[in-house]
């Protein structure tokens, strides 16, 4: 699967999953990755970094804060193997 369409896979992932989803599109540099405000998880991924370091980045999100909406979910292989989900 291409970087492209898995970041596509995993951000529809990340929707499904209750996360928000930001592309950081200024001047200013930001380090993509997730936090939590409220009771929300936002995931801010900056538009200037590689498409591999955004997959990265959302993935562990989805890891991190989405695996048990997700657990039991057919996915892609692909999509498994960059969320490290095998043993689901």
């Amino acid at each position: 699967m291409k970087p492209d369409a898995l970041l596509q896979a995993l951000l529809e992932l990340a929707d499904e999953a209750g996360l928000r989803v930001e592309l950081a599109q200024g001047d200013e540099a930001v380090q993509s990755g997730a936090c939590r405000v409220g009771d929300r998880i936002w995931v801010i991924l900056d538009a200037r970094d590689p498409v591999a370091h955004r997959v990265e980045a959302l993935a562990g999100a989805l890891r991190q804060h989405g695996a048990a909406r997700l657990a039991g979910r057919w996915l892609p292989p692909a999509v498994r193997e960059c969320l490290e989900l095998s043993e689901w």
